[in-house]
């Protein structure tokens, strides 16, 4: 079977201190055409003569309107069927792109396909998963963006349509725009496999940004009609919350998700080859 070709976008800037681990874990990808595309916003901690280091890479680096612009450009420069973000401090899981393109090819129907993560510290080691369900819109209004980003990829007849991240959205452009596309009728599949890792450190976006985040959250609500009394949506959390629990105990997610917490601590770092030996010894994933 022809797997579909995937793109990679990945919006860097200043994060030399991570980027590589990006790179190689799109470049040892396995069973699936993978281009990898970085956007640098003209960084000046080393990231080029970094990314000259890889001749494989398509990339530019020059002033942007930020992390979202960054992203559209990449996904108007991309060439795979399917395309998604890969943000310059995380990195993919072995066999997650694979994973992605199986998804995608056994289901045409879907627009978006979308995978679960691992958290991880700015070392890789695992302090927690994100194990996720199958799609739904409430609760992604109401609980929030319960969908990784960086387990996430649209195809690429999206892109042509015009479909891009609202550059205006600073730190919720992944929850504008998978409503967005929601609200437009795009369908969306899920796999239940560990696709990506999520670095979690001070440094991230959403954690310096929290008050930006509610803003931005309570916009995308309220483009969607659901702007109520805000009692009316502490409601609506609570029940958000207890369906999408009750989603992943029926689904059998929540064991998955209590098998990785047994691996807390565990180095993520399969890119290393000593470390790709670990991996083998771990079906869950």
């Amino acid at each position: 079977m022809s797997l579909p070709s995937v793109s990679v976008i990945t919006p860097s800037f200043n994060a030399a201190a991570y980027l590589e681990d990006a790179i190689f874990s799109v470049r040892r990808q396995g069973g699936v055409a993978a281009e990898h595309i970085v956007i640098d916003a003209a960084s000046t901690d080393g990231t080029l003569a970094m990314l000259q280091r890889h001749p494989h890479l398509r990339w530019i680096s020059g002033p942007d309107r930020g992390q979202s612009d960054a992203i559209n450009k990449g996904f108007l420069m991309a060439t795979g069927e399917l395309v998604g973000w890969l943000n310059a401090d995380d990195y993919y899981l072995p066999g997650g792109l694979e994973a992605i393109a199986r998804a995608a090819e056994t289901h045409p129907e879907a627009d978006v396909v979308h995978g679960d993560c691992v958290f991880v510290d700015p070392c890789g080691r695992v302090v927690r998963s994100k194990v996720e369900h199958d799609f739904d819109f409430n609760v992604l209004l109401y609980f929030g963006c319960y969908i990784p980003s960086t387990a996430t990829f649209f195809r690429r007849r999206l892109i042509e349509r015009g479909l891009l991240l609202d550059c205006d959205y600073r730190v919720a452009m992944d929850f504008e725009f998978f409503a967005r596309l929601a609200r437009l009728g795009c369908r969306f599949h899920y796999v239940p496999q560990f696709i990506a890792a999520f670095r979690w450190h001070e440094d991230n976006v959403s954690l310096r940004n929290a008050e930006r985040r509610a803003h931005e959250r309570r916009l995308v609500q309220r483009a969607a009609g659901c702007e109520r009394p805000e009692w009316d949506m502490e409601v609506r959390r609570y029940w958000a919350r207890g369906r999408r629990l009750a989603k992943k105990i029926v689904s059998g997610n929540i064991a998955r998700e209590w098998q990785v917490r047994r691996k807390i601590g565990f180095d993520t770092r399969w890119m290393n080859a000593a470390e790709a030996l670990l991996w083998q010894n771990l079906p869950s994933w």
